[in-house]
């Protein structure tokens, strides 16, 4: 795991989305995310959600939806998916570059400025070449952790190896493909189509 701060990195995705943001029609904010239920307006309610939370406010909103963790995320959600995507949008921008987040490793905050982007953007048909550093760091936090989304037993067995960035990790049957794919994966997003190997098999079986 890397020994710097990943808060540059998370300022840089934030500005980055932000940019790609702005110009969405509102039939675009309407468009159903690769996050659950959710549509690009809500995943950036959630991310403005997140980017505002501190430890003491999580515990708070925890008891509040009844240590439900999902319901908490769609009460935060419910509160920052403004009706006008612009409203929303300039909030997330008056938190750029903020360095507050809930309990936990920092890292998943990174992790946060890689996947909902993408969460968004893939359904989009939005491109973003992400910097080889955050996509490594991602991964290799998520690879040893179940923490809220269990990435850790999804590839439990499984060799990933990222055709772009050479990254690599874990053995047993492999799967190929773009790192930020295998992220999406690791964390249970179906869009697996440039996916490939004798692994993706059990791979899609676990999201």
């Amino acid at each position: 795991m890397a020994t710097t701060s990943p808060w540059p990195l998370i300022h840089a995705e934030r500005e980055s989305l932000i940019a790609d943001l702005g110009t969405l029609t509102d039939e675009q904010w309407a468009t159903r995310s690769l996050c659950a239920d959710w549509t690009v307006r809500d995943v950036l309610g959630h991310m403005i959600s997140t980017a505002k939370m501190t430890p003491p406010k999580f515990f708070t909103s925890m008891a509040a939806a009844g240590f439900k963790f999902n319901n908490m995320n769609a009460k935060g959600v419910a509160a920052e998916a403004t009706a006008k995507p612009a409203d929303g949008l300039a909030v997330f921008r008056s938190h750029l570059k903020d360095t507050t987040h809930p309990p936990g490793p920092v890292e998943s905050m990174l992790g946060e400025a890689v996947i909902h982007p993408a969460d968004i953007r893939t359904p989009l048909g939005i491109a973003r070449e992400y910097p080889e550093e955050a996509l490594i760091r991602v991964a290799d936090f998520y690879k040893g952790s179940n923490l809220i989304v269990g990435a850790k037993r999804r590839i439990a067995g499984l060799t990933l190896r990222a055709t772009d960035t050479g990254w690599t990790t874990g053995s047993g049957p492999e799967v190929t493909g773009p790192h930020l794919s295998l992220i999406l994966a690791m964390t249970g997003r179906t869009a697996l189509a440039d996916l490939s190997g004798e692994g993706l098999a059990t791979l899609k079986s676990r999201s």
